[in-house]
C-alpha cells in the first residue's frame, strides 16, 4: 500500500504555512499537542481520519500523531480537500490519500486506502468511513475499538444504524457535545457560509431576501449572520417547535413552495435530501442564488436540475448557471456541495479549536474505555464538555464564579 497519494508534493511549504497559522490560533489543540507529546496516549494506536482536509483538520491529525498514533488521512468531500495541506501531511511522513476534485471512483479508493491500515479508532466527518466499512469492508470491524463523528449529517446516519442495531463498534456523538454544536454549528457555519457566498458572488447581502432551509443549530447561525448583514430572512421548517423559535427570533416562516417566490439567495442546512427541488426552482426569481451548507450535495436536488435544465454555463469561478424551461436562470455555488468549505476556507480556527478538542479527547476516551463500551452511539460526557469550556476560558484569560459548598447543597436539596 502506498504511503500517500498526493497531487503535488511541491505544494508542501504552502501547506506547512497554513497549518502553522491555525496552530498559532488554536490554543486548546496546541495545549493538547504538548500534553500528548509527554503522555503519548495513542502510542501503538492506528487512527484513520476522513475529514474536510484543510489546515485545521490537518493540524488535528498531527496532534493525534504527536500523541503516538499511526495516522491515515483522507478527505470527506472532493471539493474541500486542499492539495497543499495534503502535501504537508505527507511531507511530515504520514499516510494521506486525497486530492482536490477526485472522481467518485478515486474518492472511494482513497477511503479504502485510509482503512487499509486496519484502524483501532476512526475520526469521521459525515460517517463515510463507518458506512464504507459496514457495507464493503466488514472484515475490518474487528480491529476497530470505536470512533468519533463530527457532523449533524453523520449523526443522522449513525442514529439510523444504532436504531437498526447494526453498529459494529461504539461511536462518540461529537457533534452533539455542547462545545461542538453550540459554537461550531452556529457561529462557525454562520460566518463561513456567508464567507463562501460573498467571496464567490461579490454581491451585497443587505436588502436581499435570504431563505434559510431548516432551523437547526447550523441554520440558526446562517440566519443570524444574514440578518446582521442586513438581509430579510425567511425560514422554512418541518419541525413546528423550531418554526416557533424562528418566528420568535424575528424571521418570517413559511413553506418552501411559498418562500421560493421571494428569495434572492437560498441556503440549505438540514442534513436531509431534496429540500429544494426543480419545482421550487421554477417559482424562483430570475438569477436566484442557491447554496448548500449541509454535508452532502443532495439537499439541492442537483441530479434533477442537471437533467431538467435546458442550458448551463459557468457564471463565475465556483458558480454554475442553469437555464430552466421557463427561461429563468438559477445559479448554484460549488455544485451544491458544502459551500463554506468547497468554496471557502471553512470555519474559523478559533471555533474549530473547540470542536477538535472534543474530537481529540473523545478519541482518548475511546482508547481508554473501549472494552467497556457498547456498540452504540454514545454522548460526550458533561464532564468533558465542561473541561474543554474551562480550557477555552483560560485561553481567553476569563475567570468565572464557582458554587460555594452551601450553594451546592441548596441546589441538591428539595427543601427551601
Amino acid at each position: 500500500m502506498k504511503q500517500y497519494e498526493v497531487r503535488d508534493m511541491s505544494l508542501a511549504p504552502s501547506g506547512h504555512m497554513k497549518i502553522q497559522w491555525v496552530r498559532d490560533n488554536m490554543p486548546l489543540l496546541r495545549g493538547l499537542e504538548e500534553e500528548f507529546k509527554k503522555t503519548r496516549p495513542f502510542e501503538g494506536v492506528k487512527i484513520s481520519l476522513s475529514v474536510h482536509l484543510e489546515a485545521k483538520t490537518g493540524y488535528l491529525a498531527l496532534v493525534l500523531a504527536a500523541g503516538g498514533a499511526e495516522i491515515a488521512v483522507t478527505g470527506s468531500n472532493v471539493l474541500s480537500t486542499q492539495d497543499d495541506v495534503v502535501a504537508a501531511i505527507a511531507d511530515d511522513g504520514h499516510k494521506v490519500y486525497a486530492y482536490h476534485g477526485a472522481t467518485p471512483e478515486e474518492y472511494e479508493r482513497h477511503i479504502e486506502m485510509c482503512l487499509a491500515q486496519k484502524p483501532n479508532i476512526i475520526i469521521d466527518d459525515g460517517a463515510d468511513l463507518v458506512s464504507f466499512l459496514h457495507e464493503k469492508r466488514p472484515d475490518l470491524a474487528e480491529e476497530v475499538w470505536g470512533g468519533c463523528e463530527e457532523t449533524t449529517t453523520g449523526i443522522i446516519r449513525l442514529k439510523a444504524m444504532d436504531k437498526q442495531g447494526v453498529l459494529k463498534f461504539p461511536m462518540m456523538a461529537v457533534n452533539d457535545a455542547d462545545c461542538k454544536h453550540l459554537f461550531d454549528n452556529r457561529y462557525g457555519t454562520g460566518q463561513s457560509t456567508w464567507d463562501g457566498i460573498m467571496r464567490n458572488t461579490n454581491l451585497i447581502i443587505a436588502a436581499k431576501k435570504v431563505v434559510v432551509v431548516g432551523y437547526g443549530w447550523c441554520s440558526r447561525g446562517i440566519a443570524m449572520r444574514a440578518a446582521a448583514l442586513g438581509a430579510q430572512v425567511i425560514v422554512t421548517e418541518v419541525d413546528p417547535v423550531k418554526a416557533i423559535e424562528a418566528k420568535m427570533d424575528g424571521y418570517s416562516v413559511m413553506p418552501m413552495a411559498k418562500a421560493a417566490h421571494f428569495g434572492d439567495i437560498f441556503v440549505t442546512a438540514t442534513g436531509c435530501c431534496k429540500t429544494i427541488t426543480t419545482e421550487h426552482m421554477m417559482s424562483m426569481k430570475d438569477g436566484a442564488i442557491l447554496a448548500n451548507a449541509g454535508h452532502f450535495d443532495s439537499e439541492i436536488d442537483m441530479k434533477a436540475l442537471e437533467a431538467f435544465a435546458v442550458e448551463k454555463k459557468q457564471r463565475r469561478a465556483n458558480i454554475m448557471g442553469y437555464k430552466l424551461p421557463n427561461g429563468k436562470w438559477v445559479n448554484v455555488i460549488a455544485e451544491g456541495r458544502l459551500v463554506n468549505i468547497a468554496a471557502a476556507d471553512g470555519h474559523p480556527a478559533e471555533i474549530m479549536d473547540l470542536s477538535f478538542a472534543v474530537q481529540a479527547l473523545s478519541a482518548k476516551y475511546i482508547r481508554e474505555h473501549h472494552a467497556e463500551l457498547p456498540n452504540k452511539l454514545i454522548n460526550v460526557s458533561r464532564e468533558m464538555d465542561n473541561e474543554i469550556a474551562r480550557r477555552k476560558l483560560a485561553a481567553w484569560g476569563i475567570e468565572i464564579d464557582t458554587l460555594t459548598a452551601e450553594q451546592e447543597a441548596y441546589l441538591e436539596s428539595w427543601q427551601i
